[in-house]
């Protein structure tokens, strides 16, 4: 007979999840083993293993859980009906707060996914390209002139860049709030597109299925 689910079993191995993130966070894969993490997590390395069978299933469920809820927040703040500048500028400001006290599950995600096997790693690689689609439509809204060039991407990764690493060096109790932040990313976008075109630097057009 199958074993009965608790009842608090989401609530658990998502415990679980938030815990294994920070270990991995702090101390790197490698030197996270279930043991600690059961440690950690206050619970058996038996009861571990009724959630998860293995350190790589807890790395994945880390990064898959995130980006799910990054898509989530991300895809319920786009709004195609607003002007480029402000859809833009919503967009940052809903990737930074779902960002909010998610630094250990974001750093795993940057430095983790890489170590897992090939197939998970395109299954969660799709989960990323959708969230940069949205963000790639969104810039090429303020810089029109760039989409269908070579030149969409790198802007919209170097916009990615800007938003991905600020847990580097962002304080919630800094003089720059989330939103500010948001705003001047948005800004730079905007203003540093303008009269940006890929025949300055070097980089052609890529023809459309109608020319």
């Amino acid at each position: 007979m199958a074993r009965t689910r608790a009842t608090d079993y989401d609530d658990k191995r998502r415990a679980i999840l938030d815990r294994s993130a920070e270990l991995f966070a702090e101390h790197g894969y490698d030197r996270a083993s279930m043991s600690k993490i059961a440690e950690a997590c206050g619970v058996s390395k038996a009861n571990l293993y009724h959630y998860y069978r293995d350190k790589e299933e807890l790395l994945f469920d880390v990064i898959r859980f995130h980006l799910e809820e990054l898509l989530e927040v991300v895809e319920a703040a786009d709004r195609p009906d607003l002007a480029a500048g402000p859809r833009l500028k919503e967009l940052v400001a809903a990737l930074l707060e779902a960002y909010r006290d998610a630094d250990a599950q974001h750093n795993v995600q940057i430095n983790g996914l890489r170590l897992l096997p090939s197939d998970r790693q395109t299954e969660l690689k799709a989960m990323e390209r959708e969230l940069v689609k949205i963000f790639s439509d969104a810039v090429a809204g303020v810089a029109p002139q760039l989409k269908g060039t070579k030149l969409l991407k790198p802007v919209t990764m170097s916009l990615f860049g800007m938003i991905n690493w600020h847990y580097l060096w962002f304080k919630n109790t800094g003089d720059v709030t989330r939103a500010d932040y948001a705003e001047l990313v948005a800004q730079l976008i905007v203003d540093g597109t303008r009269n940006l075109h890929a025949d300055q630097i070097g980089l052609p057009r890529r023809a459309s299925a109608a020319e």
